[in-house]
């Protein structure tokens, strides 16, 4: 046994587990970074941009940041769209408003609903794409994205029907002769 093990039970006290941002808990033992990526809406990249904006350090544990280093980072999250170019952001000249926007979260989900629903009521290719269930994107259809029963033929099944044909029509002739 090392001799810094009887430390980090010290250290846990001060350690919380789940960090609520929005209407998601977050992993309080992670990185800021890594935690910060756990939330939809939020990549590498904005995670990194979200802690250098709030002057933390993305590797330090988040759990254990200052209830002001929490409520700085929150801020940064609400306030992104506005502190960075219009290309970082995931809602650019949204449909209804024309506003410029990152979701993230449960909103983010909700709008992407919102978008798909829209797209087939108005009948474009992506909505019937969408009502189908088939692929939306351009991907290959011919081989791949199968989603019914077998493909070709079952020659075990076919020679068991033909076994249980045979079987069951040569005792109905056998009692037809006599």
């Amino acid at each position: 046994m090392s001799a810094e093990q009887p430390d980090e039970p010290e250290d846990d006290e001060d350690l919380r587990y789940f960090v609520r941002i929005g209407q998601t808990d977050l992993d309080g033992t992670k990185s800021v970074e890594r935690s910060l990526i756990e939330m939809n809406g939020i990549g590498r990249r904005t995670a990194r941009i979200i802690a250098e904006k709030a002057g933390i350090d993305r590797t330090a544990t988040f759990g254990r940041l200052d209830d002001d280093e929490i409520d700085a980072v929150v801020e940064k999250v609400e306030e992104y769209a506005d502190e960075v170019p219009e290309w970082l952001t995931n809602r650019q000249n949204d449909f209804f408003s024309g506003e410029t926007t990152h979701k993230v979260g449960n909103d983010l989900q909700m709008k992407r609903r919102h978008d798909i629903n829209r797209m087939k009521m108005i009948d474009s290719y992506k909505g019937t794409r969408h009502k189908r269930g088939q692929k939306v994107r351009g991907q290959r259809t011919k081989s791949t994205g199968r989603t019914e029963g077998t493909i070709g033929v079952n020659v075990e099944e076919i020679r068991e029907e033909q076994a249980e044909e045979a079987a069951a029509g040569g005792d109905d002739d056998e009692g037809g002769e006599e």
